[in-house]
C-alpha cells in the first residue's frame, strides 16, 4: 500500500478500537454523565474516521455538487447520531472508509501494469558533444547527435547503433522477456533497457516524436475514452442519486405525519439513503475496464480506451491485411527468371529502380542484389503499380502486371504462390523475380478461434489472386479479395462495414504501415505494431507491440471477459440494492443491512472487477 493508504488504514483501526470501546459503555439516561461519556467516545471514533468525508461533503455542496456519495454518507451518519443511533452512525462511516480503502488498493493494483509502462520514460540522456559526455534531458537532444547508453540504463531516444553491441530488454514495451540483440547498424527505439554492453547511438528523431513519447501519450489518454456502459453509469448516478434523496425525504415525512412516529421513519429514511449510494456501480464498472486495459498492457497489448474494449466485445467481422499481418513480411528472393538479359542484369536493374522504395518487397530485392547497385535517377513510385527510374540511360519499370499493361510491355502469365515483380527495360519485358513470404505462426489458430466464436473473417490484399488464395487457404480465411489498389481496399472495407450484422462492429487488422485509412474507418483498428511502428501507434485503436498475431484472440477474450464482469456487477449491485431498499421501506431492514448493501456490495463488486486484470 502507498503511504496515504497506510495512514487511512491506521485511522480506520484507531476509530474501530474507539468504536469497540464505546460499545461497552452503558447507554445511561439522556444528558447523564455516562450518556455524555458514551456520546463522546462515539463522536471521537466518528470524527477520527469521517472528518474527510464531512469536509468533502461541505466543500462539494459549496461548489454546487450536492448529490454524491459523500453527501449521502454524511446525511445518513449524522442523522443516525442525531436520533440516538450512535453505534450505527459510526459503523456506517467506518465501513464506508473500509470500502474506500479497498477501492483505492484495487485501483492501485490495476494501475500497476500501466504504471510499468510509464516507467519506460527516460529521465536523462548522456549526449556526446565535443568529446565530452554530459547528462541532459531527452528533449534537449537534437536529431543527429550521439548519445551514450551504459549497461542498466534506458534508451532515451530512437536511433541507430554506431558503436557497441548489447542485449535489449523490451519487456516493458512488448511483454516478452527474451532479449533483443543489437549491434552496429541496427535501429533501436526508446524505452528499451540496455542490459550488458556500452552503446553509442545516433539519434534519428527528437524526443517529442520518439516511440516512448507516443506510447506514453497513448497510455495516459487511455482512461479518457470511456465505454458506453461507463457513460451510462455516470449519467444514471446523476439522476438516480437525487431521486433516492427525494424518496428518502418523502419516506421520512409522509409516514411520520400519518403515524406520528418520527423517530422510526427518519431511521428508515436514513437507512434508505445508505442503501441507495451508487458506489458499487460508480467504482466497479470503470475499474473493470481499467483492469482489462491494464491486464492487456502486461502482454504488450496497448488499448487506447475502454470504448474500444467494449466495441471489440461486439465484433462479428474481422478484416485482415495480408503482408505483415497474416504473413511475416520478411521477404526473400526465391526465383529470378530473365528474358533477353542475364539474371545479374535483371536483378541489378530491378534493384536500382526499387532502391528508392521502402516497401518490404523492394527492400528484399535490394538486399539480394548486394552492394553493386547502379545509381538510379528520376525515380517515381506509382501506388498500386510499382516503380520507374532511369538507370544508366535506360528506363526501368518494376512492378505488377498492371504496370506492364500500362507501359505496353508484353509478358507471359506467371503462376506462382509468391509475389511476382515484373521488370521492363525501355518498355521491353526483361523477366520477373519471385519474392516469397512466410505465414506467421499462430495465424491459423487465431482465425479458427475467431470463427469458432461466430465471427466472419476476410482478407484484403493488393497481391495477386493466386498468392492471396494460397495464404487464405493455409490460414482458413472465409473470404479472400485480392489485387486491390489502396483506395480499393478502403472501398471494400466500406462495403463490409455496410454489410455487417446489426449492432455488431467491424475490426480491421493491419501492419500499420499502409493501412491507416482502413484502420481509421473500422470500428476497431488493430495494428500489428512491432517495435517502433509510428503509423501503428498513431492510426490504430489497439496496438500489438510484440507483433504476435495470437494476441488478437487474446484481446478478444479480454474484451469479452471484461464485459461479462461489468454486467455481473451491474446486475448484482442493482439487485441487492433494490431488495434491501424494499425491505427498509417496509421496516424489515436496519442500518447494518444498509451497510452491507452499500459497502459490502461495493467490496464484492471490486473483487469481481479485479478479475479483469488477470488475463
Amino acid at each position: 500500500m502507498s503511504k496515504k493508504q497506510k495512514k487511512n488504514l491506521l485511522r480506520i483501526i484507531i476509530a474501530a478500537v474507539i468504536f469497540a470501546a464505546g460499545l461497552f459503555v452503558p447507554e445511561g439516561e439522556r444528558f447523564s454523565v455516562i450518556w455524555f461519556v458514551r456520546l463522546g467516545v462515539f463522536l471521537a471514533a466518528y470524527f477520527t474516521v469521517g472528518w474527510d468525508i464531512l469536509w468533502r461533503a461541505v466543500r462539494n455542496i459549496a461548489h454546487g455538487q450536492v448529490f454524491d456519495e459523500n453527501f449521502l454518507m454524511t446525511i445518513a451518519s449524522v442523522g443516525a447520531m442525531v436520533i440516538g443511533e450512535y453505534s450505527e452512525g459510526v459503523a456506517v462511516m467506518i465501513f464506508y472508509q473500509v470500502g474506500e480503502l479497498f477501492q483505492s488498493v484495487a485501483v492501485g493494483k490495476s494501475r500497476k501494469n500501466i504504471a510499468d509502462m510509464i516507467d519506460i520514460n527516460p529521465e536523462y540522456a548522456n549526449v556526446e558533444r565535443d568529446g565530452t559526455v554530459s547528462e541532459v534531458e531527452p528533449g534537449e537532444v537534437e536529431t543527429g547527435e550521439i548519445i551514450v547508453i551504459k549497461p542498466g540504463e534506458k534508451i532515451p531516444l530512437d536511433g541507430e547503433v554506431i558503436f557497441g553491441a548489447s542485449g535489449l530488454n523490451t519487456s516493458a514495451l512488448t511483454g516478452e522477456s527474451a532479449l533483443r540483440e543489437v549491434t552496429v547498424g541496427d535501429e533501436v527505439i526508446s524505452g528499451c533497457l540496455n542490459t550488458n554492453g556500452l552503446l553509442k547511438i545516433r539519434v534519428s528523431r527528437p524526443y517529442s516524436d520518439s516511440t516512448v513519447a507516443k506510447i506514453l501519450e497513448l497510455v495516459e489518454n487511455s482512461s479518457e475514452s470511456k465505454a458506453k456502459t461507463e457513460n451510462f453509469i455516470t449519467r444514471f448516478a446523476r439522476v438516480y442519486t437525487p431521486i433516492v434523496v427525494i424518496g428518502a425525504v418523502l419516506l421520512a415525512v409522509i409516514p411520520s405525519i400519518i403515524t406520528g412516529n418520527w423517530s422510526e421513519w427518519v431511521y428508515r429514511a436514513l437507512t434508505f439513503l445508505v442503501v441507495s449510494c451508487p458506489c458499487a456501480l460508480v467504482i466497479s464498472v470503470p475499474l473493470s475496464y481499467f483492469g482489462g486495459i491494464g491486464g492487456a498492457s502486461r502482454r504488450g497489448i496497448m488499448i487506447k480506451g475502454a470504448n474500444y474494449l467494449e466495441a471489440l466485445y461486439n465484433a462479428k467481422t474481422f478484416v485482415f491485411d495480408k503482408t505483415g499481418t497474416l504473413t511475416k513480411g520478411s521477404f526473400t528472393v526465391s526465383k529470378i527468371v530473365p528474358e533477353g538479359v542475364s539474371e545479374e542484369e535483371l536483378l541489378t536493374c530491378c534493384a536500382a529502380a526499387e532502391s528508392f522504395s521502402n516497401h518490404p518487397i523492394a527492400c528484399s530485392i535490394v538486399s539480394a542484389a548486394g552492394e553493386n547497385i547502379p545509381k538510379a535517377e528520376n525515380a517515381e513510385e506509382i501506388a498500386g503499380y510499382g516503380v520507374t527510374a532511369e538507370v544508366n540511360g535506360r528506363k526501368i519499370s518494376a512492378g505488377n502486371v498492371r504496370l506492364m499493361d500500362k507501359i505496353g510491355a508484353e509478358y507471359a502469365e506467371i503462376v506462382s504462390t509468391g509475389t511476382v515483380v515484373h521488370t521492363a527495360i525501355d518498355g521491353k519485358y526483361a523477366g520477373h523475380i519471385v519474392i516469397s513470404d512466410e505465414i506467421k505462426e499462430g495465424a491459423a489458430d487465431t482465425l479458427a478461434s475467431l470463427k469458432k466464436s461466430g465471427a466472419k473473417t476476410v482478407m484484403l490484399t493488393g497481391d495477386r489472386k493466386v498468392t492471396a488464395q494460397a495464404v487464405a487457404g493455409a490460414v482458413g480465411i472465409d473470404e479472400c479479395i485480392a489485387e486491390l489498389l489502396p483506395d480499393g481496399k478502403v472501398a471494400k472495407v466500406e462495403e463490409l462495414y455496410a454489410a455487417k450484422p446489426a449492432k455488431s462492429t467491424l475490426v480491421y487488422v493491419g501492419d500499420g504501415m499502409n493501412d491507416a485509412p482502413s484502420l481509421a474507418r473500422a470500428d476497431v483498428g488493430i495494428a500489428m505494431g512491432g517495435l517502433g511502428s509510428d503509423a501503428a501507434i498513431e492510426a490504430a485503436d489497439i496496438v500489438l507491440m510484440n507483433d504476435n498475431i495470437s494476441n488478437i484472440s487474446v484481446t478478444v477474450k479480454i474484451a469479452r471477459k471484461t464485459h461479462r464482469i461489468v454486467m455481473e456487477n451491474i446486475v448484482f449491485a442493482l439487485g441487492v440494492k433494490v431488495a434491501v431498499l424494499a425491505l427498509t421501506a417496509f421496516g424489515f431492514g436496519n442500518m447494518w443491512a444498509a451497510v452491507f448493501a452499500d459497502v459490502g456490495v461495493s467490496v464484492i463488486a471490486i473483487i469481481n472487477a479485479m478479475r479483469a486484470m488477470k488475463n
